[in-house]
Formats: C-alpha cells, sequence, structure tokens
C-alpha cells in the first residue's frame, strides 16, 4: 500500500514538474489553431464601376423639387421614366415640365422624349420639343411677351433660364417670328444669339386709336341753350302808315 501510493507521488511530482512545459504547448497548439481558422484580412476592395443600366422606372408618374424654404421649384410629369445610376440621368417618355423662377416667371416645356440629370436642372428633349415661357409683367411693370421655341432637339437650363439648340429652331415672340440653324438664348440679359441661315418677320405693333373723351353735362347744357337761341325765330316790327 505504501509502494502505492508512493508510486503515485512521484507520478504526480513528474507530472508537476513538466506541467508549465505542456500549458505552454496547448497554448501555442490553441494560438495556431486560431491563426489557421481566423478570417482573412480584407484588403482595399476595388470601387464597382456602375454599368450604364436601368435600377428603377416609373409609369404615369410626376416629380417635384423644392427650394429649402419649401418653394415649389419645378415639377416633372412623363408617361414612363428610367433611371440610369452611372450618370444620374433620368429618360422620360412623353415629358412635360413646369418651372419657376426666382421672379416668379412660368417657364413650360413638352417633348416626345426627354433627359433630365438628377436635380432637374437641366432637361435635354428630343422630338417634337416645345419650350414655353408665358406672358407676365415685371415688378416695375414692364410687360413680357410670350416666348415661344420650337425644334426637333432642345436643351433647357432651368437655373439659368437659358434654352440652347444645335439643330434648326423656330423662336415665337409674341407676334413675331424667327427661323436659324442654331440658337442660344438666355432669359436674364433677354438675348438670343441666332446661327446659321437666319430669317425673321417682324409684325407691326397695333396702336391703340385715341380714346375720346365724353362730354360733359355742363356741355351738354351749353349746346342745347345754343341750339335753342338759333332756333327762336326774330321779333317783327310794326310800321304804321303816315297820317
Amino acid at each position: 500500500m505504501n509502494a502505492y501510493w508512493r508510486l503515485a507521488r512521484d507520478g504526480v511530482d513528474r507530472v508537476t514538474n513538466y506541467l508549465p512545459i505542456i500549458v505552454t504547448a496547448a497554448l501555442a497548439l490553441g494560438t495556431y489553431w486560431l491563426v489557421r481558422n481566423a478570417p482573412a484580412i480584407l484588403g482595399p476592395v476595388p470601387k464597382e464601376v456602375p454599368m450604364h443600366k436601368v435600377d428603377y422606372f416609373m409609369r404615369d408618374f410626376s416629380v417635384k423639387n423644392f427650394l429649402p424654404d419649401g418653394v415649389l421649384r419645378s415639377e416633372m410629369f412623363g408617361k414612363e421614366g428610367r433611371h440610369f445610376p452611372d450618370t444620374d440621368t433620368l429618360e422620360v417618355d412623353q415629358v412635360r415640365w413646369r418651372s419657376i423662377s426666382d421672379l416668379g416667371l412660368v417657364t413650360r416645356g413638352s417633348a416626345d422624349r426627354g433627359l433630365s440629370n438628377g436635380d432637374g436642372t437641366e432637361v435635354q428633349m428630343f422630338g417634337n420639343a416645345v419650350v414655353v415661357r408665358d406672358p407676365a409683367k415685371t415688378a416695375n411693370g414692364t410687360l413680357l411677351p410670350r416666348l415661344e421655341f420650337r425644334g426637333d432637339f432642345l436643351h433647357a437650363y432651368t437655373d439659368t433660364e437659358r434654352v440652347k439648340s444645335d439643330r434648326p429652331v423656330t423662336l415665337l415672340r409674341g407676334d413675331d417670328k424667327f427661323t436659324a440653324d442654331s440658337m442660344d438664348y438666355d432669359n436674364l440679359s433677354g438675348v438670343a444669339n441666332l446661327h446659321g441661315r437666319v430669317h425673321g418677320l417682324l409684325m407691326p405693333t397695333q396702336v391703340a386709336p385715341p380714346v375720346r373723351s365724353a362730354p360733359t353735362a355742363a356741355a351738354h347744357r351749353a349746346g342745347a341753350a345754343g341750339a335753342a337761341a338759333a332756333a327762336k325765330p326774330a321779333p317783327k316790327s310794326e310800321q304804321k302808315p303816315a297820317p
């Protein structure tokens, strides 16, 4: 019995002597296992180049843009719209739009097809393109006639109030008509640069006839009195025979 306990104690003493080595080996093996099974460090991922594909579409839609104070700036309508993320553009079928300037001038446009940027400040119109600025009156009382642009292609900049085209275009200003091969119109300066074969038709300004003032009541009475005096017969003189 004593021999058994002495053998057991010798065994425990030997294990105790090798215990630090055993623990160190276990820790090393655990560390190696963790390193082998740990996920690899992610390197810089190359940015994926967006492709020119539609990421969403809309049908029978309207999009409105507002100023920071909540005032409506522009709105766009269309039969179908397709958004392309690589260029942040919206392609619209049967496009119609309306823009309101800082002075309250309303400009409208329509075309068979349109291409707008992300914030709606640029609209390219293709096929039966029409841009109209409604007639208005400025703060100082100046009357602004109706402006209309027509062509197969028009490029409208709603924020800077410009209309450009590198194709034949027709400009209507009131009753005047101009045609050109290309055009660049700046509404802020009121200057239209027409290029190529330019033709113009200027209609004469119609001057309203002078308005006669209605006669006053005193003039009526004076005229009536004069007419009555002229119509009254003169008194006849009576002659007596001489004696």
